[in-house]
């Protein structure tokens, strides 16, 4: 299994649909701030998960992904174009990563 960690970037708000056999699905654009080149990936979240990201978690926000890479196919804007590859991530957990967090005792 391709499994991968991280902290991530939220690009765009959420975006949560439901599938053909009604399931809860959550999609987001996220870059990898640690990489010198931007490197763009979207996220995929089911059921409980994908709820919990699209009330809690919005653009800009960073957090810490645990989850299985894959790739996809992605489709071109024109039938001329080719399709190429993408990268997404399923995840399976999800923290959030809190920049310049101080406690006060």
């Amino acid at each position: 299994m391709n499994s991968i960690s991280g902290i991530v970037k939220i690009l765009e708000n959420p975006k949560q649909k439901f599938t053909k056999n009604n399931n809860l699905v959550t999609k987001v654009r996220v870059q990898f701030p640690q990489f010198r080149k931007t490197q763009i990936v979207k996220l995929v979240f089911w059921g409980n998960l994908a709820k919990d990201v699209t009330n809690y978690y919005k653009k800009n926000d960073y957090l810490l992904i645990e989850g299985y890479l894959s790739l996809v196919n992605s489709q071109p804007s024109n039938k001329t174009a080719k399709t190429s590859k993408q990268i997404q991530i399923t995840v399976l957990k999800v923290y959030p990563f809190l920049l310049g967090y101080s406690r006060t005792q």
